[in-house]
């Protein structure tokens, strides 16, 4: 058995080669294959109880099941959402090209009803409006890849990290041998991890789940009452939900767009719509510090620092791994009594 000192050094080190390893991951574009893994080994830690209360005793066969149905589960699903909102955001008449151009025409019409100094910062046309969204692709198409640009490599990353992170899974307390100090130590590290991960990604799927709901409600339901029918109406609603996945930024944008669109009926419509939000999202803060803030104490200003500071580090993957690599860190505080 190791000594206080030499366990502490062996934490120590652990901590250390897990931080070195998060930097490595964002470095070399490695984060879809990381969150794939994460999100596999969560799904089977989840399942395997509700096996056993299904008369499934043993843990190895038990694991095996539950990492096969997982497995088939999340390809499928996977799959249907890629289909579904691939064709509802680029197919038909309200894809996210013609959303994207008309709120382009609803900020060159709202020019000429805002204050002369407000006209500077906004694009003087359409054509200015698509110019600065090419240049801005431009200036960040390394980015972008993350999203559509290396497909190929994307896909590949995804099931490698399936399948590592199954492999994990499947090997958790059925090994026939005790790890070493520092192996163990390191497992401890990645048990840290994956509880952050659970914490924060599981906690957003289902705040963004209830933001769309309560912004579908409002957009189909009760605008309708009064007579109002919103363009885009199914893309803002998968725009609402895809953006929410992302903490604190993701309803800013959702917002922005929706009350554009809502401009583009009339600026009556546009104040409903931003009232609507506004009060919408003060209920939803409860619910978000009930859901994120009680599991790893953390205000919605600490997560946007976080993404921030992550997003001008390293673009887009680090402002998608912000959350997750703030609760990692700042779990690890709290079990050393530190914050």
């Amino acid at each position: 058995m190791p000594s206080l000192t030499e366990r502490s050094d062996l934490d120590a080190i652990s901590v250390l080669a897990t931080l070195v390893a998060l930097y490595a991951v964002l470095k070399l574009g490695l984060l879809p294959a990381l969150l794939a893994g994460l999100l596999i080994a969560q799904l089977v830690h989840s399942a395997v109880p509700v096996l056993y209360r299904f008369g499934i005793a043993n843990r190895k066969l038990g694991r095996a099941i539950a990492l096969t149905l997982v497995t088939v589960i999340v390809t499928t699903v996977i799959a249907l959402l890629v289909v579904a909102i691939s064709s509802q955001l680029t197919a038909g008449p309200e894809n996210l090209f013609f959303l994207l151009q008309r709120m382009a025409e609803v900020i060159d019409t709202a020019r000429n009803h805002l204050p002369s100094w407000t006209r500077d910062y906004l694009p003087a046309n359409i054509k200015e409006f698509e110019d600065a969204a090419s240049q801005w692709l431009r200036d960040n198409a390394w980015q972008l890849r993350y999203i559509g640009g290396d497909v190929g490599s994307f896909v590949f990353y995804v099931i490698v990290g399936m399948i590592i992170g199954g492999m994990i899974a499947f090997g958790r307390d059925t090994r026939a041998y005790e790890p070493g100090p520092l192996a163990a130590a390191l497992e401890a590290r990645v048990m840290v991890l994956s509880k952050a991960f659970h914490g924060i990604v599981f906690a957003q799927i289902r705040i963004s789940a209830l933001n769309t709901l309560l912004t579908a409600i409002y957009l189909a339901l009760v605008l309708p009452i009064f007579g109002i029918n919103l363009p885009f109406l199914k893309t803002m609603i998968a725009v609402t939900f895809l953006v929410g996945l992302l903490p604190v930024i993701g309803n800013l944008i959702s917002n922005t767009v929706i009350v554009l669109v809502s401009f583009s009926v009339s600026p009556a419509v546009a104040l409903a719509s931003l009232a609507f939000l506004v009060i919408i999202h003060k209920l939803e803060y409860f619910v978000n510090a009930r859901i994120i803030g009680t599991r790893i104490k953390a205000w919605a200003w600490e997560l946007l620092l976080a993404m921030l500071v992550m997003d001008a580090w390293f673009g887009v993957p680090g402002l998608i791994a912000a959350p997750i690599y703030y609760a990692y860190v700042k779990y690890e505080l709290m079990m050393r009594k530190l914050i």
